[in-house]
């Protein structure tokens, strides 16, 4: 039942910032919904969220379908990479108001730090199932599907479609090194999933 009402937490938490964003003055704004949407930080929680609402489901029904239990893997490993992100990549470059840009306010605060991090403890403590190599590879899929559109967006996009380099990850020239050392970062991460679901 604890389970449960993380997964649930989750997702009506993520619902919730999701509507308060697409609404400007009280009225429906599409232009910051895309905007807001460019961010792996929204896209991953989103995905987290769905997958959580999926788990919940399949638990009150009483049968949780290996599909589902994939689908949490995949969204719990792409909102771990958005808080190692964080605090690893992005409050170094933010500097000393690291704390005042990434974690001030509820949305901040629920999709760079809570929500991951009750997303990586309901999986690993509570939804524990054997999980194979090739399995755990399916936790790289949202980065590398991300990374891809990111590249293409910043790089190749005729203009009007461009966007900024947001992240910083091609300052200095240095893109194919940055987006290397994430899927290297992703793919450990991905092995520490399989052994927390594997552990005796």
């Amino acid at each position: 039942m604890f389970d449960i009402i993380l997964n649930l937490f989750i997702f009506l938490t993520t619902a919730i910032l999701l509507v308060r964003i697409s609404l400007k003055d009280g009225a429906w704004a599409p232009d910051q919904v895309r905007r807001t949407f460019r961010f792996f930080t929204c896209q991953s929680n989103v995905l987290c969220a769905v997958s959580a609402l999926a788990m919940a489901a399949a638990q009150l029904a009483g049968n949780v379908p290996r599909w589902v239990w994939t689908l949490k893997y995949i969204g719990t490993a792409g909102v771990t990479v958005t808080m190692l992100t964080v605090f690893l990549f992005l409050a170094p470059c933010a500097g000393k108001d690291w704390y005042e840009i990434l974690l001030k306010g509820a949305p901040n605060l629920l999709m760079h730090f809570l929500n991951p991090l009750l997303a990586i403890l309901s999986f690993c403590l509570l939804e524990r199932q054997e999980m194979s190599f090739l399995t755990s590879l399916w936790g790289m899929l949202a980065v590398i599907v991300y990374g891809q559109h990111y590249v293409y967006r910043i790089r190749f996009a005729p203009e009007g479609k461009k966007w900024d380099d947001f992240y910083g990850f091609g300052a200095s020239g240095k893109l194919s090194l940055t987006l290397g050392l994430m899927l290297i970062g992703n793919f450990i991460l991905c092995m520490l999933f399989m052994l927390a679901q594997n552990a005796a």
